[in-house]
């Protein structure tokens, strides 16, 4: 899981498409067994790394871009 470092909220971001993107631009957010994120993207389904989170994700909360962090770490 992660967390954002600006407001501490956990899981609480939102992924936007590019106004270039061409897809039909249908997003599912779900939790595995392990509690990971899966992102299904048109039908693309993977679970994002925190390169993925800092790139792509803004905290819906605060909305902060580029301050995740993996839950737990020792900063």
């Amino acid at each position: 899981m992660f967390v954002c470092k600006n407001c501490k909220s956990i899981d609480k971001f939102e992924l936007m498409f590019s106004p270039e993107y061409r897809g039909e631009k249908h997003l599912e957010i779900n939790y595995n067994d392990k509690n990971e994120i899966i992102i299904t993207a048109d039908g693309y389904t993977f679970v994002p790394d925190l390169r993925f989170m800092n790139e792509h994700a803004v905290c819906k909360y605060c909305g902060q871009i580029y301050m995740w962090d993996y839950e737990g770490m020792k900063r």
